[in-house]
């Protein structure tokens, strides 16, 4: 628990508010609680808006309830609207669009409220990097497989128009 205190002791002595002591007590176990949840890859909910312009938003989304997963910010657009607003981060995890919740819903529902946008987009997001990187990591496996058992299959119909075919491949 030393760390613990060492990490309280560096933010009391960082941040600066005035005020009575309570407010620094009460700002600096807040700051530490939300330092120790960003080192763990978790953050507070943030608004991001976006203006929506023909180019689109700069970004990509990824997962939905079709694949048990949030949907993410998988991909910020190089010289694209996100990245000259600079809000977003590959990793956010997509919590609303313009007032209406994503979480636990279909990727399309999301893509539909973005496409639906008007003038500008409003986004309640959460930077959670590591659950991104695990999500990734399971449809790349997913992914692998899946090539796996098409290659198996196409050695199958291979070895049905000629059996040699088996045989050589053995060999090597």
């Amino acid at each position: 628990c030393l760390w613990v205190f060492q990490v309280y002791q560096y933010m009391h002595e960082t941040i600066t508010v005035n005020g009575c002591p309570e407010y620094q007590a009460r700002a600096t176990a807040k700051a530490t609680v939300a330092a120790f949840a960003a080192s763990e890859g978790h953050s507070h909910p943030r608004v991001v808006e976006l203006p929506k312009t023909e180019e689109g938003l700069g970004f990509n989304v990824m997962g939905g309830k079709e694949q048990n997963s949030p949907i993410y910010i998988s991909r910020i657009i190089p010289g694209g609207v996100a990245e000259r607003h600079g809000g977003l981060k590959r990793g956010d995890q997509l919590l609303s669009v313009n007032g209406v919740s994503v979480e636990g819903e279909h990727h399309e529902k999301a893509v539909e409220l973005l496409k639906a946008a008007k003038d500008s987009v409003k986004l309640v997001v959460r930077y959670t990097p590591k659950v991104l990187e695990e999500m990734e990591a399971r449809f790349e496996k997913l992914r692998i497989g899946a090539a796996r058992k098409r290659d198996q299959r196409e050695i199958q119909e291979r070895s049905k128009r000629d059996p040699r075919e088996i045989k050589e491949r053995s060999k090597s």
